[in-house]
């Protein structure tokens, strides 16, 4: 077991570094309101969190992260622009992978600033990226915002893009969801009879569950309309393909993007976005020639991310989780905001793992 000494030694190290590059020191309850998290993610949260009851305050669960109540205490009495530093333990629910810790700290630095939120994506990244280069680990970056700026390009129905645009996070949902909207898997017998039906609920049995019968007549009339609705093309569907293969270097990634952008107009503020930022990396001294981009980057475990997003890892140590990770997620600042939005960015750092994989003093 690793020394919890060294680790909170490791943490405050990484705070200092992050307090030395402008970042005020923050602090979180260890106990979060359940209901903030569950309207955020829904009730798949609860198989990842530890949950509890208080008679007062209702549901609470142990801190999943520092990002949320972060944003929340930003967004109701921050100044602008502003950054934080935190540091602490969070908790995780890992029945899939007993192995894995469901208890480590976390070192994190968010920074909200609406003046050039490129350059902020870029200072984010590099101060965490010269904290951690000692460690020799592989930094891995993509872009949510491309995907999602491809899909609300397609020339589909607003009912389909939200769909797709929820189960963005869901790489297998989201594939299924394209399959059908494209025609590639035929309406299953069962759900074209029901279509097919004059009267639905003609037939129905007894009323089991929480579902009432308007809405289950409400959800029967949206798979009818949608049924009439034109299959996406296979050139659209092609290109949200391209999108996602996209794997290369950071500059040739760009080039390739830019390539596809030709075909799919709207991706192309996003690809944008991307060149701005790639430029402001390189003003700080990185070399993108070496920095790995992956467009799909991000889809299964970062569910408030809507832009940049990154991560890093010890090849040499495959059965470890990323050392860090972060990115963009002004969406959330939207959603927590109670009316004000702010465009927001951070990372978090596990000092457990730093130490696990030698120390960085």
């Amino acid at each position: 077991m690793t020394d919890r000494a060294a680790i909170r030694a490791e943490a405050a190290r990484l705070r200092a570094v992050f307090e030395a590059e402008g970042a005020q020191p923050v602090e979180t309850t260890v106990l979060q309101p359940a209901e903030v998290l569950l309207d955020l993610y829904g009730e798949d949260m609860r198989a990842r969190a530890y949950v509890t009851s208080d008679a007062l305050r209702g549901e609470q669960m142990l801190r999943p992260d520092f990002t949320v109540p972060v944003v929340q205490m930003h967004m109701a009495h921050g100044a602008e622009p502003a950054c934080y530093t935190y540091s602490g333990e969070v908790f995780r629910r890992q029945e899939d992978d007993p192995d894995r810790a469901n208890e480590y700290m976390q070192v994190g630095f968010e920074l909200f600033d609406r003046a050039a939120p490129e350059a902020a994506d870029a200072r984010v990244f590099c101060i965490i990226f010269n904290a951690l280069e000692p460690l020799g680990l592989r930094a891995a970056t993509g872009d949510i915002g491309l995907l999602m700026a491809a899909v609300g390009g397609l020339r589909t129905t607003e009912a389909r893009k939200k769909a797709l645009l929820r189960h963005i996070w869901r790489p297998r949902r989201f594939r299924a969801l394209m399959d059908r909207y494209s025609g590639r898997v035929p309406v299953p017998e069962s759900r074209a009879a029901l279509l097919a039906k004059a009267e639905p609920m003609a037939e129905a049995g007894p009323m089991i569950g929480l579902r009432s019968e308007a809405e289950i007549l409400s959800r029967i009339k949206a798979l009818q309309e949608d049924a009439q609705v034109a299959p996406i093309s296979d050139d659209e569907v092609a290109l949200i393909d391209a999108i996602l293969a996209v794997r290369e270097t950071s500059d040739n990634a760009l080039e390739r993007l830019r390539d596809i952008a030709v075909d799919m107009g709207a991706i192309q503020p996003a690809v944008d976005r991307l060149a701005r930022r790639l430029e402001a990396m390189a003003g700080r001294g990185l070399d993108i020639t070496k920095l790995d981009f992956e467009a799909s980057y991000g889809r299964t475990n970062m569910e408030y991310y809507d832009g940049f997003v990154f991560g890093f890892y010890a090849e040499k140590r495959p059965d470890l989780p990323p050392v860090a990770t972060g990115g963009r997620y002004d969406a959330l600042t939207r959603q927590l905001g109670r009316g004000r939005e702010i465009p927001a960015v951070g990372g978090v750092v596990r000092p457990g793992l730093v130490v696990d994989l030698g120390g960085l003093s």
